[in-house]
């Protein structure tokens, strides 16, 4: 990157923190309500473990990632950063959040579930708020994921995941049993029982 882009890069990163403060005086920004014009895409990276990076580097102030997370939307497979005045493109590994904890109340059918993601956003598992988890085709290796807001999702870490499979129940779903979690009058389907046995 030329000095001239990075300048250009830096400006940018210090525009947008410095709108989506001011946007968010009041509550959560209204970016799905925000139509700027593209800016063109920064340099900064968002890691499948929740870490956010900024030309390269990591960004350390938990505050300002959290600032940037306040504003950040995705529109198709992309992933933007939106204030009024501007919108740029931003890069991001999996999914934007990482559920770094849960509680779970109650039990069975009125269970609830509720997540805390790297960003400190809490969201209860239910019909708005889906749980889904895919599987690699080739390893069997199981992603889970929690609906935060808007299409922005949480990979659900690994040792959140095996807490909660410690309460998930076999159920019967669509044409057979399936081993999953109930949260807010909701099953969420994680596995066939029958490959479990």
């Amino acid at each position: 990157m030329d000095q001239k882009t990075e300048t250009k890069s830096q400006l940018s990163a210090e525009s947008l923190a410095s709108s989506a403060k001011a946007a968010g005086k009041k509550g959560p920004p209204p970016v799905h309500l925000w139509n700027p014009p593209f800016c063109g895409d920064l340099d900064m990276r968002i890691a499948r473990d929740g870490n956010w990076f900024y030309l390269g580097t990591p960004i350390g102030r938990k505050p300002l990632v959290r600032l940037f997370a306040s504003i950040l939307r995705r529109d198709g497979d992309d992933f933007f950063l939106v204030t009024p005045v501007e919108k740029v493109g931003i890069r991001v590994d999996d999914a934007p959040f990482v559920a770094v904890d849960f509680d779970a109340e109650g039990s069975g059918r009125s269970q609830k579930v509720t997540f805390t993601t790297n960003v400190d956003d809490t969201v209860t598992a239910a019909g708005d708020r889906p749980i889904r988890v895919l599987r690699h085709p080739e390893t069997g290796e199981v992603s889970p994921y929690v609906l935060v807001r808007s299409n922005l999702e949480a990979l659900i870490d690994r040792k959140s995941f095996y807490r909660l499979v410690e309460i998930c129940t076999h159920e019967m779903h669509g044409s057979g049993s399936w081993f999953g979690l109930w949260s807010s009058g909701v099953f969420f389907p994680f596995i066939p029982s029958a490959e479990l046995e």
